[in-house]
């Protein structure tokens, strides 16, 4: 297994991760609710990474697998007046991962990011290693604190 760039990232932070490979399914609907359901975790725990943009600046967002994102609150978390998705070319072209595979950590542009304010309540969360099959967890002070990232209501 290949130290991909958000554990390359990562690493150089110091941050101690625990990694959980899986089989990743490219046919399911819902790649962070079959993974939690592969590894037996809650999806609550399970947080899928979310690239959108807000007044057309690109932002990053970091949910529960088992939630929508609301779009009032994502431009409101990031000081904007409209956000939406960014367009999947786009997102896997400014983070250099493949959807499925994103995470928040080692893009190759860092961007605001936000968490779900429910999901850091959590003693540790489960995140996208940056590759199709690969999870890392970690107490989720520690991911804020590597990406500069805050929490904040984001989910629908």
């Amino acid at each position: 297994m290949s130290a991909t760039p958000a554990l390359r990232a990562l690493a150089a932070l110091g941050v101690e991760v625990t990694l959980h490979p899986y089989a990743y399914d490219p046919k399911a609907e819902a790649t962070g609710l079959q993974a939690a359901e592969a590894l037996g975790i809650d999806p609550a725990v399970m947080l899928k990474t979310l690239m959108v943009e807000v007044d057309g600046r690109p932002a990053c967002c970091v949910i529960p697998a088992d939630r929508q994102l609301s779009m009032k609150r994502v431009a409101a978390a990031f000081g904007g007046k409209s956000a939406a998705m960014m367009p999947v070319p786009k997102a896997e072209r400014l983070t250099g991962y493949h959807v499925g595979g994103i995470s928040p950590f080692g893009q190759k542009r860092a961007v605001p990011t936000a968490f779900e304010a429910i999901a850091c309540m959590a003693p540790r969360v489960w995140i996208n290693a940056g590759q199709r099959g690969l999870l890392l967890s970690l107490p989720p002070e520690a991911a804020l604190a590597a990406l500069g990232a805050r929490a904040c209501p984001l989910i629908a």
